[in-house]
């Protein structure tokens, strides 16, 4: 990634410090500082608390972008995964819903005040008034994992956020530590353009089409993901915890045109970007860095 003849090479000596610098201030743009463990271990056990008044809990742990490292700021609309593992007495092969809704009802009164709380197909949502929190209701699965409900497909799930952890954890070292902070990146693109994948969708696309290089820079790998996403966006993604589960499954085939053309449109302006720093274009390579990921990118100057 991020090939240059000589002569363009010098250049982007000189100049590539600028955006460098730039990335790396988009990086900590993307950090939520505010965030403290104690808080979310709290929330953590206050659901605890509050479905063990209804349910048979076996287990709750802490989970999804914020176990992974991959949450970005604002922390206003960051949500903390709260996977809750229940006694398989509740569990039915159509229930999902009905499960759903039970755990709905119970938060509602360990949370009367809260205006909103609601299920959004594979969790409930509580949104607090300083970020939200997806509880995630499962059951142990026959073989390891977990099942999750999908009650838009009314379906159980097999996955296993614990293994996500590892999993990204490794993936990163493999980076050299950039690719925690470039899922990051794309995440704010994603939500830029008004969040065409899912979360967890999307970064394991990031981190499939980065299997067989290694990050060298920000610029040059953002150009790279977006080329190698266009064609990876309908092919089936098996869950990297070892499971058959395509994490694609919701997409909709009429979303196609809109998302690749998404894509297509970010990989043409990075070229652009590149190309602009390769001359000693910086201020106008930003500006096409910008254009790509909005605000939390940092202007020139």
């Amino acid at each position: 990634m991020g090939a240059h003849t000589r002569s363009h090479r010098n250049l982007r000596r000189t100049h590539g410090q600028t955006i460098a610098e730039a990335f790396q201030q988009f990086k900590a743009n993307l950090e939520i500082s505010s965030l403290q463990e104690s808080t979310t271990s709290k929330r953590q056990q206050n659901v605890r608390e509050a479905l063990s008044r209804d349910f048979a809990v076996l287990d709750t742990f802490l989970t999804g972008s914020y176990r992974r490292n991959t949450m970005i700021a604002p922390l206003k609309s960051a949500d903390i995964d709260v996977f809750a593992v229940l006694d398989p007495k509740y569990y039915a092969a159509q229930n999902q819903h009905s499960l759903l809704t039970s755990v709905m009802t119970t938060l509602k009164k360990k949370y009367p005040s809260t205006p909103r709380i609601k299920p959004d197909g594979q969790a409930v949502t509580i949104t607090f008034t300083d970020f939200e929190v997806d509880v995630v209701p499962g059951f142990y699965r026959n073989g390891g994992g977990f099942l999750i409900p999908d009650a838009n497909l009314r379906r159980w799930i097999p996955t296993d956020p614990k293994k996500h952890v590892e999993l990204w954890s490794q993936s990163n070292k493999a980076h050299n530590g950039a690719l925690v902070p470039l899922i990051k990146m794309l995440k704010c693109w994603n939500r830029s353009n008004g969040n065409l994948f899912r979360s967890f969708h999307l970064e394991v696309l990031v981190r499939h089409v980065l299997q067989d290089v290694t990050i060298s820079d920000y610029a040059s790998a953002a150009r790279w993901v977006f080329d190698k996403m266009r064609g990876n966006v309908w092919v089936k993604v098996a869950d990297p915890a070892g499971y058959s589960d395509d994490v694609a499954s919701y997409l909709a085939k009429s979303e196609a045109a809109k998302i690749i053309a998404a894509l297509d449109n970010a990989y043409r302006k990075a070229v652009a970007a590149e190309s602009n720093a390769s001359y000693g274009f910086v201020r106008s390579a930003i500006e096409d860095w910008r254009t790509i990921f909005g605000d939390y990118f940092p202007g020139h100057g």
